[in-house]
């Protein structure tokens, strides 16, 4: 049985894909997306992590991986298949399944963009927004989508592995 999410969960996530929305378009309709634009994107990620602000390349993920704790734990208490698979080949489930990654890491994907903006700011003396959102996706979703289901599969054999009793 699935958790549902409280209105403040779903609104933070309706927040978040609404700035990631208009953050792209806004950075697409400033910068385009010319091949000047996509270099000077790769050489601004590159330079990210041994910048100022390098605490949130860690942060971010851990903070992901916390949600995917939570989340895949949960999926194997309920008996839920592996959450990737799942998404890649359940069209019908599609949908769901990533508005529950959202919901569990719109919180990170807010702070990456705020963030990301700051550094930007600070360091690159501009705002690209676009950037912000490539940051913010690669360091919080991302490493969500990859532990979610793996968590799941250890809790799930951790599960079948404990005595009946509960005991240990």
């Amino acid at each position: 049985m699935k958790q549902a999410a409280s209105k403040t969960q779903i609104l933070l996530a309706q927040v978040a894909v609404t700035l990631v929305i208009g953050f792209v378009v806004v950075g697409v309709s400033l910068y385009g997306v010319g091949s000047n634009v996509r270099h000077r994107i790769w050489l601004d990620l590159l330079d990210r992590p041994g910048g100022p602000m390098t605490f949130r390349i860690i942060l971010q993920p851990v903070m992901a991986a916390i949600a995917a704790l939570f989340d895949g734990i949960r999926d194997a208490k309920d008996g839920r298949p592996p959450y990737v698979s799942t998404m890649l080949s359940n069209p019908a489930e599609r949908g769901t399944l990533l508005r529950e990654g959202v919901i569990s890491t719109a919180r990170i994907i807010l702070l990456g963009l705020g963030v990301d903006a700051i550094y930007q700011l600070v360091v690159l003396k501009t705002f690209y927004p676009a950037e912000a959102v490539i940051v913010a996706i690669t360091l919080a979703f991302v490493p969500y989508l990859f532990l979610r289901g793996p968590v799941r599969r250890i809790a799930y054999w951790w599960r079948a592995e404990a005595p009946a009793d509960g005991n240990r």
